[in-house]
């Protein structure tokens, strides 16, 4: 029996976890704290969930992410959408487009597009696909944005520089950064004077620098032994994952969490507590050009200084509050490198990192839309 006092939501994806930290941790929590609304998570399962009272996960069964199983989460999705009726759905990926305009037509639900990434740009300027195929598929995906973009009621964008880069969503969209969600008892783990430890999470690939990270370690490990570096997050592509094993193996110094398991989100923010620096590189490149990284919001706002590429969007956030040190990881002197690295670090609080106006921005959206 429906829910008479909060609206039925469903946010549904394909790859991402059910408990993704942007659909459930900021989004579908920040929307059952509400009270108007009754959540339902759709996507990929997961090896432990937070429960929440007023969040209800629909887990579809385990794929591999080029596969049969991939090409049919989209018709699951339909048919578990179909079986929630709810008020509003809200897809984070262009292959539940159709899926959304369906419910559409078939229930008047209110659609919403999250959209996570440029994958237009992603597709064209990353090595997940041969060249002529990734050229047909990155065309395919934005032919599909702008033809069906106009049907939906509402968009986010979890980046400001999206709203230069596609120019589809004409005014009805909102920005809702990938800001951290900080617990009520944070407390910054006591440093341990034997070890400095380096970190770099989330996606490991190429393109997000997990290899400049991996040099970087090393070259400072080798004119200081109590550098450490502990890798943790999921790397999708195997040929990656066997890289990053392989130029690790001598090197008892670096530690690999996950790699070819998803990581709960908890425990890499455990990691970024206990951490001493995290480790921002990201190689130029025209996908990534005008991104935020969700993990910069994360260090910010744990207060973890960070080892940061020297590109002026990023030095700039955190000039304010000196919370980074700016590194050509191309070309860098350890001794001078670890010299900076005992320097103060967040002399004056981060700002602009938190979730909170965020959520507030998304209950503000779905309000219009649901009313």
């Amino acid at each position: 029996m429906k829910n008479q006092q909060r609206k039925r939501i469903v946010l549904a994806s394909v790859l991402k976890p059910v408990d993704d930290t942007r659909m459930f941790e900021k989004m579908a929590v920040s929307l059952a704290d509400s009270n108007a609304y009754e959540v339902f998570i759709i996507g990929y399962p997961t090896q432990q969930l937070t429960e929440h009272l007023h969040v209800q996960f629909i887990a579809l069964k385990s794929f591999k992410r080029i596969s049969i199983g991939r090409l049919l989460a989209p018709f699951k999705v339909l048919k578990k959408t179909l079986q929630v009726k709810p008020e509003a759905l809200i897809i984070n990926t262009h292959e539940l487009l159709i899926v959304a305009i369906l419910n559409r037509i078939l229930f008047g639900t209110k659609i919403c597009y999250d959209i996570q990434e440029n994958y237009f740009r992603n597709l064209l300027h990353t090595t997940a696909f041969p060249p002529i195929l990734k050229t047909v598929l990155a065309g395919w995906v934005r032919l599909k944005e702008k033809l069906l973009i106009p049907f939906f009621h509402w968009s986010f964008l979890a980046e400001k520089g999206y709203e230069n880069e596609m120019t589809f969503f004409r005014k009805k969209y909102t920005v809702l950064e990938n800001k951290v969600v900080l617990p009520k008892d944070f407390v910054r783990a006591p440093k341990d004077s034997n070890v400095i430890r380096l970190l770099f999470s989330g996606t490991l690939a190429e393109s997000t620098g997990i290899f400049q990270a991996i040099k970087l370690a090393k070259i400072l490990h080798a004119s200081e032994e109590k550098i450490r570096l502990k890798i943790i997050g999921y790397c999708a592509q195997r040929d990656t994952q066997r890289k990053i094993q392989e130029v690790i193996k001598d090197s008892p110094y670096i530690e690999l969490i996950g790699g070819n398991l998803l990581v709960p989100h908890s425990q890499i923010l455990k990691e970024i507590e206990a951490a001493d620096f995290g480790i921002i590189c990201y190689p130029a490149s025209v996908h990534t050009e005008n991104s935020m990284p969700t993990k910069l919001y994360e260090y910010t706002g744990y207060r973890l200084p960070i080892l940061l590429q020297d590109h002026a969007p990023w030095v700039s956030f955190c000039s304010s509050f000196q919370g980074a040190v700016s590194v050509d990881f191309d070309r860098f002197e350890a001794a001078e490198l670890l010299q900076k690295m005992k320097g103060s670090f967040y002399t004056n609080p981060s700002k602009n990192v938190t979730w909170a106006e965020e959520g507030q921005e998304l209950i503000a959206a779905l309000s219009k839309i649901t009313k």
